[in-house]
């Protein structure tokens, strides 16, 4: 899977090499003081400036911020990364800045303000130096990885026992990092008019998990903020969906826990890695070792299904839709065959009723991918406010042998189609209807 959830943090903007990775060159980083930024910004509601797209109190808020961020990059000798970097944080103020002009509002009711926007990112930037670069860089030890939700959360994690892994978070002991990447992402999302569509499906999902079924979402991939996208809709449909959300395991690629700048939003979240077969394929040398990987994730998955009550999301088609340059026009990747057919033989050998849910998801806006599958990390980042949407479909039947196998994959990535297409009717955005 390329979903890179995850993972979509404000640092991914910039295409590291494996120098800039080492420790040793953050040294004598200072980090980012919020209060030294936040200091000359205002939580005036937002008013349009007539030199700038941005409010005056955004464009302060957005000025300090590049000031201070440029100072220590040049002090690390980071200049390189001051225009990708820039550039996203342009981005999102700017977002977050329509978002107030809008008139959106936070969950708790509060307007989205420049210090906000302020605040959010300077997180980012720490959480991203330090588990993505610094000496406490973490390490994801285990293909299925739990979320941190830190130690003021409620449930057992015995985690936080362990002296060591408490002296690496420090401070963040009590972050909750699946919160942290949701409130990072939701203001950029025009949730008031947004779409959540079958809830009566989401409820039946949800019913089965209680009993101890499984469940796997089969769904379609747009945004490197899925995870996120799915969280803040969830949550709308209702509080006992969020809690869903939150409970949901995401089939990630190897980048999602490689990649230094997509570490913090991915210690936030339930995953399961797999290597692509593209990523595989690419080094003979490590097919061994990945291969190995791969089959300890199925091993840990299928351990999952047998305990029953797990939930899991995946894109089956192995990435992001792709806009048609030419059209304009966003068609869903097409379902790999192959990776159903795995899905369902590990629900099936769980011995756990497994049940299959098509969702499709509209969120393209929000952060575009680019055109075309670029290799590495470091593709540009962009993002918009803009509404999303997602539809829970009805359940396929896990019913049928191998030589009907295909039916089953033409009939999820079918009524995932038919769903996408309502939503892009419903939200006024025909203009991507293939």
């Amino acid at each position: 899977m390329k979903f890179s959830s995850v993972a979509t943090t404000l640092l991914m903007t910039v295409s590291w090499s494996t120098q800039a990775f080492s420790p040793s060159r953050f040294a004598g980083t200072r980090p980012f003081s919020q209060s030294s930024i936040l200091a000359s910004t205002t939580d005036k509601p937002a008013e349009t400036s007539t030199e700038s797209s941005l409010s005056a109190s955004f464009q302060a808020a957005r000025d300090a911020s590049v000031a201070k961020i440029q100072a220590v990059l040049s002090q690390s000798k980071y200049a390189a990364l001051e225009a990708p970097l820039v550039h996203f944080m342009d981005e999102y103020f700017h977002s977050l800045c329509q978002a107030a002009v809008s008139g959106a509002r936070n969950p708790d009711g509060s307007e989205i303000t420049a210090s906000q926007a302020a605040n959010e990112m300077l997180r980012t930037i720490q959480f991203g130096m330090k588990y993505g670069l610094g000496e406490k860089k973490y390490t994801f030890e285990n293909v299925r990885h739990k979320a941190l939700r830190g130690t003021n959360h409620g449930g057992k994690d015995e985690r936080y026992d362990d002296e060591s892994f408490v002296k690496m978070l420090g401070d963040d002991v009590t972050t909750d990092f699946y919160a942290a990447g949701c409130d990072f992402f939701r203001p950029s999302m025009d949730l008031a008019n947004s779409l959540i569509l079958g809830v009566d499906n989401l409820a039946k999902a949800l019913k089965q998990l209680e009993n101890g079924e499984n469940v796997i979402f089969l769904a379609n991939h747009q945004s490197e903020a899925d995870p996120q996208v799915v969280s803040s809709l969830f949550e709308k449909a209702g509080k006992e969906y969020g809690d869903l959300a939150a409970h949901i395991t995401y089939v990630a690629g190897h980048k999602v826990t490689t990649d230094p700048l997509a570490i913090p939003f991915s210690m936030g979240r339930n995953l399961l890695c797999i290597h692509s077969k593209k990523h595989i394929d690419s080094d003979p040398e490590t097919k061994p070792a990945k291969s190995k990987q791969n089959m300890a994730a199925m091993n840990e998955m299928l351990q999952g299904l047998k305990d029953g009550g797990m939930a899991i999301w995946v894109a089956p088609s192995g990435g992001r839709d792709r806009r048609i340059v030419s059209s304009g026009k966003i068609p869903i990747a097409t379902f790999d065959q192959k990776t159903v057919d795995m899905f369902r033989l590990m629900g099936n050998k769980s011995k756990k009723p497994t049940h299959f849910y098509p969702m499709a998801m509209v969120s393209y806006d929000l952060c575009p991918p680019p055109d075309f599958v670029e290799a590495g990390v470091g593709e540009k980042r962009n993002v918009r406010f803009t509404p999303v949407g997602i539809k829970v479909m009805d359940e396929v039947p896990n019913v049928g042998g191998a030589e009907k196998r295909h039916l089953f994959t033409h009939s999820a990535e079918f009524e995932c189609i038919k769903g996408y297409e309502e939503l892009l009717v419903g939200l006024g955005m025909q203009k991507y209807l293939p």
